[in-house]
């Protein structure tokens, strides 16, 4: 069984799914309010490794689909200030083994680093649903 510390927004649909998937594959989730955790930018900084800075951030938070963040044109550092302030912009789940960090549920990303349950998903767990809705 394997530690999978997963930071994440409390109430998020998907982010239930994607506990009770690691669950499933007999991971032992610790969950953590990634609203209310204390981020510096060290501890931020360390869930997005190589990815590019447009790719850190929840496409579906208010600030980015009312086009006041644009993500494409910050650079690192301005990023990380907003997440830590507004943290509805971080990209959820962040998921921590050990000293391996990761940001989103790329399904086929963590089965090949800790293993899922063989049954397949389908759907699409990293875009809320809520978002999809017609208004």
């Amino acid at each position: 069984m394997t530690q999978v510390i997963f930071y994440e927004k409390p109430g998020c649909i998907n982010n239930t799914k994607q506990k009770a998937i690691l669950s499933a594959a007999g991971h032992q989730v610790i969950a953590y309010n990634l609203l209310e955790t204390p981020w510096t930018v060290a501890s931020l900084r360390s869930f997005f490794a190589d990815r590019p800075v447009a790719e850190w951030f929840n496409r579906t938070a208010p600030m980015v689909k009312s086009g006041e963040v644009v993500p494409e044109n910050l650079d690192e550092e301005t990023a990380l200030q907003l997440m830590i302030q507004y943290p509805l912009l971080i990209r959820r789940p962040l998921i921590q083994v050990g000293n391996v960090y990761q940001v989103g549920f790329d399904r086929d990303r963590i089965d090949a680093w800790i293993g899922l349950a063989p049954a397949k998903i389908v759907e699409d767990l990293e875009t809320c649903p809520r978002s999809q809705q017609v208004k």
